[in-house]
């Protein structure tokens, strides 16, 4: 069984992101690790260049500008780096997120047991979302998303699909289909919103650019502050566990504090059943004209 492992990205010194701690969290598990690097306004490049593998392959891309709606260029630069997989089984990770070292073992066991079974196209993890910090966490699993496939099987029928969150199976007719897959238990920790408020403004803006027009730009940038970057407190949680061992330099230099006195009040058993019964009150939210604060756009 060969594994390869893939990733996309593009400015990571300006944004942030832990993608050196990324890669080398499932270096482990993979044959091969293939990035493919955007060109950059940072030297993204050389910081790539510089992790010390020679399981790495660099695949350097120009990103196209004119693909931002509903974030399609992440998908078309994604299926770059899967194009240039050679293993069995390929291995996804987005470049804010990271595998706990104590959670390799399931995924290597989730590989190792279905590489036989051609039914199976995909593996999914689990994911805890921190947020605001190194110290909480997302606890709305109907909110934020609880799973995604990111180990695929290395077919000429399979891509990643929309804004790369995940992958579809695409027939001879040109239709669209859900992977069959199975779950590996393992929980990928996913630190996209565990910035300093300043630069997570700017991240966040300049990742809205692939989904929203200009003026809608505009405006974030005229509503986001430092101070209100971090909005959505309702459902965060005290982080009690640790981090993976690659994270822990990144922890340590943390150079911002956030008032865990924001955490929800709310007595657990009454959350459960507040997270429980979401849907159905965001639904009526809507009904009744009842504005939320939303957690991807600020309009």
């Amino acid at each position: 069984m060969r594994v390869s492992g893939f990733t996309i990205i593009k400015n990571a010194l300006l944004y942030d992101f832990p993608v050196v701690e990324s890669i080398s969290s499932v270096l482990p598990a993979c044959d091969e690790f293939i990035v493919a690097v955007g060109a950059s306004d940072d030297d993204t490049l050389g910081l790539i260049k510089n992790i010390r593998s020679d399981k790495l392959k660099i695949v350097e891309t120009v990103w196209d500008e004119r693909l931002r709606k509903d974030g399609k260029v992440m998908a078309v630069e994604t299926n770059k780096a899967l194009s240039a997989c050679s293993g069995d089984w390929c291995f996804y990770i987005q470049a804010d997120e990271v595998l706990h070292e104590s959670e390799l073992p399931k995924v290597k066991t989730a590989m190792e047991k279905n590489i036989g079974n051609p039914r199976v196209e995909g593996i999914e993890v689990n994911y805890k979302h921190f947020y605001a910090s190194y110290r909480t966490f997302q606890d709305n699993r109907r909110e934020w998303y609880a799973h995604e496939i990111r180990i695929v099987r290395r077919r000429p029928d399979i891509f990643s699909f929309g804004d790369a969150m995940g992958f579809r199976r695409k027939d001879q007719s040109g239709e669209w289909h859900k992977l069959r897959a199975v779950n590996s238990g393992a929980v990928m920790f996913h630190y996209g919103w565990v910035k300093p408020p300043s630069t997570m403004k700017l991240k966040k803006i300049e990742t809205d650019k692939l989904y929203l027009p200009d003026e809608v730009i505009s405006r974030e940038k005229e509503v986001i502050t430092d101070d209100n970057i971090y909005l959505d407190t309702t459902d965060l949680a005290l982080f009690k566990g640790t981090h993976p061992n690659v994270m822990k330099d990144r922890v340590m230099k943390a150079g911002w504090n956030y008032d865990i006195s924001k955490l929800s009040k709310t007595p657990g058993w009454a959350r459960a059943i507040r997270v429980f019964l979401h849907p159905l009150l965001k639904r009526l939210g809507k009904l009744f004209g009842v504005r939320e604060v939303q957690r991807r756009y600020y309009r």
